[in-house]
């Protein structure tokens, strides 16, 4: 990186930290370092929504997801949009009704302080590792760029968000979001006119997705029913429904959001406004991704794109081998040019002529698949404690190699500006919980500056947990899919005990409360011993723990003979 990335870099980072703590300071009461004194607007609303799901995780891994494997993963949220209109008409209404400050506070109204609790020990639990995530996920592009230490990017990284969201919660969160999303926006859609600029000539837009489209990058719609895939419509239709409904309905890091509202009407308006935008957002990071790999037809790349992975076989008696399966890399992606610029202008040609060109393309890129996995296997045998999975390295390598000085810092600004937004909201959503649920409920009455005060130490609390989280976390199969199972692992069971709390009302406090805990256990019996998808745990915990607790209340009738005080 030139001086001219480091400023853009650091300019970018430090005007919203300073903006955030300047424009949010002087919070007095809870209302407004907590509901950010509910004067949000629909847009507001909307793009903090979208800036808290979209983390670095977005950036990093879905662009690397659809080089590997396409651009299924969209299907992913297909469930969205439906969840957005139910939470519009039933959630956003009762928790505006009952004017509470965590989506916690209504389950004791309606059931009672134990179910209150468990839950929100649930999220926090959940939400907790999911915030150490998404600052590991910016360190690794820092390690890769410095080869500074991830432990120590961690902690720079998590103070800098941390600073500004003690400062102004909620608040601090919502008006600095809208620059962090700006910055994203802007930085993608360079990435993407960049990326179609640097193919050949004679390589359009068009010609670009053809290429895409014969390699099976393309394929978006699977509508089989296989348990195998992980992605399909199905699974994303319902298991995405479900996983959405429960994020977006029940975890507080995005309820907060939108009870930052200025209105019902205006909470509901953003979050249509988020169904409306988010489906295509992920389809154009997916996209991007996709152009990287068809960039890549026409340029060579390295059999692992972690660096600190090449580095360590490179540094072993396995050189030589590595040495010469890049060479057969080379010589596979010079045959994959080649072959794809005759594809590309197969109009010249016969259908036979074309099919035969495709039939060589897929036959190419097996042969690089093969060369990527014996890679692998090399790079297994050199260390085994190196990182192989190289797919959140993918678009980081793209910036650090092709794009002019200067933008190469805007776009790690998109990533780390991401990774704020999304651990902001985080942090602000735990200290809330924690604030409210635990030790406002539980102690005696205190003025509203202690409150201030707690949640303040509260936030700085879950930063440090949170980093801590990251210093231990670890690439699992891909960042993006590891934030999304820990979440599917407990919303499901979540989601079920407010829906049974919306609409099921002879189901008393001591069934739920009993249904929880069995359900949590089965669930994460199912992940740890079983091969069901993870989406699917969205669903399966949703339904258990309904089942569950109606069962109990029907048959055992004696478990609510103690009288509830709450209801």
């Amino acid at each position: 990186m030139l001086p001219i990335d480091w400023i853009i870099l650091a300019g970018t980072l430090i005007f919203i930290v300073v903006y955030g703590v300047w424009k949010t300071r002087g919070s007095k009461n809870v209302q407004d370092y907590i509901r950010g004194g509910n004067e949000a607007r629909w847009w507001t609303v909307g793009l903090s929504v979208m800036a808290t799901q979209a983390s670095a995780i977005t950036f990093l891994s879905t662009p690397g997801q659809a080089f590997h494997d396409g651009m299924g993963f969209v299907q992913f949220y297909f469930g969205l949009p439906i969840a957005m209109i139910i939470i519009c008409m039933v959630f956003i209404p009762i928790y505006y009704r009952l004017e509470v400050y965590t989506a916690y506070e209504y389950l004791e109204s309606r059931f009672d302080l134990k179910t209150r609790t468990l839950t929100a020990f649930l999220f926090l639990i959940q939400r907790g590792l999911a915030a150490g995530i998404t600052i590991f996920a910016p360190a690794i592009i820092l390690s890769a760029v410095l080869g500074w230490d991830l432990t120590t990017l961690n902690i720079i990284i998590g103070v800098l968000v941390t600073i500004y969201t003690v400062s102004g919660g909620t608040k601090a969160v919502n008006v600095t979001q809208k620059q962090q999303m700006a910055v994203i926006f802007s930085g993608m859609i360079i990435a993407l006119i960049l990326i179609i600029q640097y193919l050949p000539e004679e390589i359009s837009f068009t010609k670009a997705l053809e290429i895409a489209g014969a390699s099976g990058k393309l394929d978006i719609i699977d509508f089989s029913f296989n348990l195998d895939n992980r992605y399909t419509f199905w699974s994303g239709l319902i298991g995405g429904t479900f996983l959405a409904l429960s994020y977006f309905g029940t975890d507080q890091s995005q309820v907060q959001r939108y009870l930052s509202g200025k209105s019902v009407r205006q909470s509901q308006l953003g979050l249509i406004f988020n169904g409306l935008l988010k489906v295509p957002m992920q389809f154009f990071i997916l996209l991007v991704g996709v152009m990287v790999f068809v960039f890549y037809q026409f340029n060579h790349s390295p059999l692992n794109f972690n660096p600190a992975a090449t580095n360590a076989v490179s540094q072993s008696a396995l050189a030589p081998e590595y040495e010469q399966l890049q060479r057969n890399l080379d010589r596979i992606q010079d045959q994959k040019q080649e072959m794809s610029i005759k594809y590309a202008n197969a109009g010249n040609f016969s259908d036979g002529d074309r099919d035969s060109f495709k039939a060589e393309m897929l036959q190419l890129n097996e042969a690089e698949i093969l060369a990527r996995r014996q890679a692998t296997e090399l790079i297994a045998s050199a260390n085994s404690t190196v990182e192989t999975n190289d797919k959140d390295y993918v678009f980081i390598h793209f910036i650090l190699n092709n794009l002019p000085r200067g933008l190469i810092g805007l776009l790690l600004a998109v990533i780390l500006s991401a990774a704020m937004s999304s651990t902001a909201s985080e942090l602000n959503a735990l200290a809330s919980t924690t604030m409210i649920d635990l030790y406002k409920r539980n102690t005696g009455e205190k003025t509203q500056e202690h409150y201030v005060r707690m949640s303040k130490w509260f936030t700085l609390a879950w930063g440090l947990i949170a980093i801590a989280v990251a210093s231990i976390a670890d690439l699992f199969d891909n960042l993006i899919q590891l934030v999304n199972i820990i979440g599917s692992i407990f919303y499901g069971n979540v989601l079920g005990i407010f829906l049974l709390a919306f609409f099921i009302k002879y189901v008393k406090s001591n069934a739920v409360f009993i249904a929880a805990l069995i359900t949590q256990s089965i669930i994460l019996a199912i992940y740890f011993l079983t091969e069901l998808p993870y989406l699917w745990l969205n669903l399966v915990g949703c339904l258990l723990v309904i089942g569950i607790a109606v069962l109990l209340q029907t048959f055992i009738p004696t478990i609510t003979s103690k009288p509830e005080t709450n209801e």
